[in-house]
C-alpha cells in the first residue's frame, strides 16, 4: 500500500511562485511514475506534469514552461515547482503514482493523495 500526501498549497498573487511536495510512504518509490493533477472548481481533473523513473519529463500545454517537475528518490517525495501563476492555475492539486512506473497523462493511477489547494489571485 502506497500512501501519498501533498503540502505546499496556499494562496498567491498573479505572477507568484509556490512550491507543492508530495511525500511517499510504502512500496519502491524510486520505480514509480509520479504525476501530479488538478482539479478546478466545476471542472474535470486534469493532468498536470509526470515524470518516469527514467526523470523523464511531461506537462500540459497549459503549464508548459512555468511548472517544473521533479523527484527526490532518496526522500522518496516528487515536487512541482509552479512560476509565473495565473488565477486559472486555481485549483486542488493532486499527486498520485503508478507502481508499474508507466507513465500516462489520464487517470490510469494506482494511488492518489488527498490534494492540496492552490488559489490564484489577480
Amino acid at each position: 500500500q502506497v500512501q501519498l500526501v501533498e503540502s505546499g498549497g496556499g494562496a498567491v498573487q498573479a505572477g507568484g511562485s509556490l512550491k507543492l511536495s508530495c511525500a511517499a510512504s510504502g512500496g519502491t518509490f524510486s520505480i514509480y511514475a509520479m504525476n501530479w493533477f488538478r482539479q478546478a472548481p466545476g471542472k474535470e481533473r486534469e493532468f498536470v506534469a509526470a515524470i518516469g523513473r527514467s526523470t523523464r519529463t511531461y506537462y500540459a500545454d497549459s503549464v508548459k514552461g512555468r511548472f517544473t517537475i521533479s523527484r527526490d528518490n532518496a526522500k522518496k517525495t516528487v515536487s512541482l515547482q509552479m512560476n509565473s501563476l495565473k488565477p486559472e492555475d486555481t485549483a486542488v492539486y493532486y499527486c498520485a503514482s503508478r507502481v508499474d512506473g508507466v507513465v500516462y497523462i489520464d487517470y490510469r493511477m494506482d494511488y492518489w493523495g488527498k490534494g492540496t489547494l492552490v488559489t490564484v489571485s489577480s
